[in-house]
């Protein structure tokens, strides 16, 4: 299934919003709609900036009533909605406004061969030298399952605590985000 993905950012493109609905409704396309997020350090993100999964559900269901679909998948990122005259379906992921730390099964390994725990994280576990080394898939699988049951990552739903002092975060296009 093609998936299009848009942020959405004040000041920049929320009047966009509707029009892109529009534009991939009865197209076999879903159009996820982003919050938008503190991805690493660099984007020099505001909450201020922010369009809440909400507040974009709201433009598009005053012009095309939307039902909620149920998850397709157990750590579904994306909350699912289809039109209600069958246009097709729109997803959209809050992890700004609606946290979702304890539900994700995400994982990401980096060119480098770093596997990161969450979108947020400031650094990943070496697999690049295990896997060089020659260790077995049960070796592996098992230093990845290490990793993931260590795993305390929950930065979404700390950000509130957070201050400016925050430790630098991996930028999320380094790990494929």
């Amino acid at each position: 299934q093609v998936k299009v993905n848009m942020v959405g950012k004040r000041g920049v493109n929320e009047h966009e919003i509707v029009p892109m609905a529009e534009r991939f409704r009865h197209s076999g396309v879903i159009l996820r709609f982003i919050e938008y997020m503190d991805v690493g350090c660099s984007n020099g993100w505001r909450m201020d900036d922010v369009v809440s999964a909400r507040e974009m559900l709201g433009r598009i269901a005053v012009r095309f009533p939307l039902q909620q679909v149920e998850p397709g998948q157990s750590g579904e990122v994306a909350e699912r909605w289809r039109y209600a005259d069958g246009g097709g379906e729109i997803g959209v992921i809050a992890s700004v406004t609606q946290a979702f730390c304890h539900e994700c099964t995400r994982a990401r390994i980096s060119t480098d061969g770093r596997l990161y725990r969450c979108l947020f994280a400031g650094a990943g576990f070496d697999l690049r030298t295990p896997l060089r080394d020659g260790v077995s898939d049960r070796v592996l699988a098992n230093l990845i399952a290490d990793q993931w049951r260590q795993r305390n990552d929950r930065y979404s739903q700390q950000r509130h605590l957070l201050t400016a002092s925050s430790p630098v975060k991996v930028e999320m296009s380094y790990i494929g985000g």
